[in-house]
């Protein structure tokens, strides 16, 4: 792989200097509009999750219909990694992370309202549009902002971004539905968008991008032919562990009620609970993974994955069930803290939008029937056998995808 091959002795030096006479002093303000993007897309989608019943009781369907279109929101979701990714490694970084948050934001506000089911199946549809595009200019704009010596901290910040969404999901669920009902809980994040695109105005452009920019839509199809044998592993990798994060995460507060019979109440505070604890594995594997290297901190993150699964699974008592969803989202996202760093160092550089963000989401593509195998395996296996075989074979796949890939920690972006 020609973009693979590692520096020659003695540039290091050469790339550190380069790299800091191009930091903007406000770089704080793309990655702040970077990871705060992130935050809301990943809560607009959760809202969901936590809302099965009510939707399936207002649309009068039953609950397999509404979980099924999550199935439909992660399938639409490469169509705007494609579109917003080409736009963005064609005429910048912040108009069109700008544009992808203001679209997804507006039509979750107008999912509620939505006057049949077939209206809500459309809506979810082109939210996964907004959702699929935002990825890859997101993360491309923070890694190429923030300074290399904290790219692993700030790819684990911008990942936790997702389960900081989820938090708030959960919490939304505790203050807001109860008080306001379960519209105001898709109306919400209106305001924070409005935060994010007054952050965007204020940053900087990249000069990652400024550098590395393609005359044409032309040039951007052949950088992404030339490195088609990567695109395939990539895309590969991004299946296999977005199959371990839906597949932990998507199912669990309907397993909760299902087979534990926890009121919503005591869901809310362990999908809190577990997410303080994806949030912590994702800064401190991506805090390490500097140190590790980036195969190594996953692998470490996916081996604390594989040992929390009795606990998380079939834990007999709210204790057990709380240390083992925490240890496994801790894991969970330990493991997707890397990949923002990890994708963007193994991207071209003139398509660092397209390329991570398309390989992101056709990863979430393929993954896309993870929750509806396991809804299946769990008339065959009861809920806990359905989650646990679903996630070991998983993690055995992960294992084999890290231990023989590729890496290339440190990459100078502006060279």
């Amino acid at each position: 792989m020609k973009w693979m091959k590692q520096s020659r002795p003695g540039s290091d030096a050469i790339s550190v200097a380069t790299h800091t006479e191009t930091i903007s002093p406000r770089w704080g303000f793309a990655v702040s509009s970077g990871i705060l993007g992130w935050i809301l897309d990943a809560f607009d989608f959760f809202v969901l999750v936590f809302l099965v019943d009510v939707l399936a009781n207002n649309f009068h369907v039953g609950k397999g219909d509404i979980i099924w279109t999550i199935t439909i929101t992660l399938a639409m979701r490469p169509v705007g990694a494609l579109v917003l990714g080409s736009l963005a490694d064609r005429y910048g970084r912040r108009r069109p992370l700008i544009a992808c948050v203001l679209y997804f934001s507006i039509i979750t506000a107008l999912t509620p309202f939505a006057p049949s089911y077939a209206v809500f199946v459309v809506l979810r549809a082109l939210y996964g549009i907004g959702m699929g595009g935002y990825w890859g200019i997101g993360a491309s704009l923070v890694m190429e902002s923030s300074p290399k010596r904290w790219r692993g901290l700030f790819s684990g910040i911008m990942q936790a971004g997702y389960s900081v969404g989820y938090l708030l999901a959960a919490v939304a669920l505790r203050t807001i539905e109860p008080r306001f009902g379960w519209r105001w809980m898709f109306l919400c994040g209106l305001s924070l968008a409005a935060v994010i695109a007054v952050l965007t105005l204020l940053s900087p452009e990249s000069t990652s991008w400024e550098k590395h920019r393609l005359a044409s839509f032309g040039e951007v199809i052949r950088v992404l032919w030339e490195h088609k044998k990567d695109f395939v592993y990539l895309v590969l990798m991004m299946t296999a562990i977005t199959c371990l994060s839906h597949g932990t995460q998507d199912l669990y507060p309907d397993f909760l009620k299902t087979v534990h019979k926890f009121s919503n109440a005591v869901v809310s505070n362990l999908a809190i609970l577990y997410n303080v604890g994806a949030i912590l594995g994702a800064l401190v594997i991506g805090h390490y993974s500097d140190r590790l290297g980036r195969r190594l901190a996953i692998i470490l993150a996916l081996t604390i994955c594989a040992l929390s699964i009795p606990l998380w699974a079939f834990g007999s008592t709210i204790v057990m069930l709380a240390i083992g969803s925490f240890a496994m989202q801790f894991g969970v996202q330990g493991a997707f803290g890397v990949i923002p760093a990890h994708l963007n160092e193994l991207s071209p550089s003139s398509v660092r939008s397209l390329f991570p963000g398309v390989v992101y989401q056709l990863g979430v593509l393929f993954a896309a029937p993870s929750v509806v195998v396991e809804f299946t395996l769990r008339r065959n296996f009861g809920y806990q056998w359905a989650l646990t075989i679903f996630e070991m074979c998983t993690i055995f796949c992960l294992f084999l995808i890290f231990g023989f890939g590729p890496e290339r920690k440190g990459r100078d972006f502006h060279a």
